[in-house]
């Protein structure tokens, strides 16, 4: 049995995001062993940390979508931008990421940050992820239906405007969506929903 982390080793909550939910992951984790996080869009292709192993996934029970607002990374308050999330029913394909439990001190508080940037945002929960070697929990960023930050359908009018017009702290929403689908496609994931979505993208130049 691997022994507890030292007290000191459980990151520090940001003060800037939700610390009730920070506290609780943090609590659940534990310290015992490697954290794992499901990525599904962005964290595949820039996690902005080193996995310690990378693992095809898929979750049931959840679906990658292009409907939740960002109003600080991809888009302004003034321009909203969009950025994926998960959201109930289906599967979704993407990647679990291993953080080595010594890392996750300084990984967890910078990955909270970047997806949990104010409040309303994402809900974090543990998702059971099958892979090759078996089911993983992972740590993943879900969206109820309910939340403010859930666009709703969408129409070509509001996506087209969106994909020519929004940009945020990490680019564009066009850029964001268009990377998404290419790490997609690199490690052999198809997303035919997205693919249609940026039909909707002006030309390029």
């Amino acid at each position: 049995m691997t022994p507890p982390a030292p007290a000191a080793a459980h990151p520090a909550h940001p003060a800037h995001s939700s610390a009730a939910q920070f506290e609780r992951i943090t609590h659940e984790w534990g310290g015992r062993d490697d954290l794992w996080v499901f990525g599904y869009a962005s964290l595949i292709w820039r996690p902005d940390f080193e996995p310690a192993e990378r693992l095809p996934a898929r979750v049931h029970g959840w679906h990658r979508a292009l409907k939740m607002w960002s109003r600080i990374n991809r888009g302004t308050p003034e321009q909203p931008g969009l950025v994926f999330a998960l959201l109930r029913g289906g599967s979704c394909a993407g990647l679990v990421l291993r953080v080595h439990r010594r890392e996750v001190p300084a990984v967890l508080p910078a990955l909270w940050a970047r997806e949990m940037p104010g409040a309303g945002v994402y809900e974090p929960r543990w998702l059971g992820c099958h892979t090759p070697r078996g089911r993983i929990r992972a740590l993943g960023f879900t969206l109820p239906a309910h939340s403010p930050s859930h666009t709703g359908e969408l129409s070509p009018e509001q996506l087209r405007h969106i994909f020519a017009h929004a940009r945020g702290r990490y680019g564009t929403t066009l850029d964001y969506a268009r990377a998404t689908l290419e790490a997609l496609r690199a490690h052999g994931i198809e997303d035919r929903a997205l693919e249609r979505l940026l039909r909707h993208a002006p030309p390029a130049g």
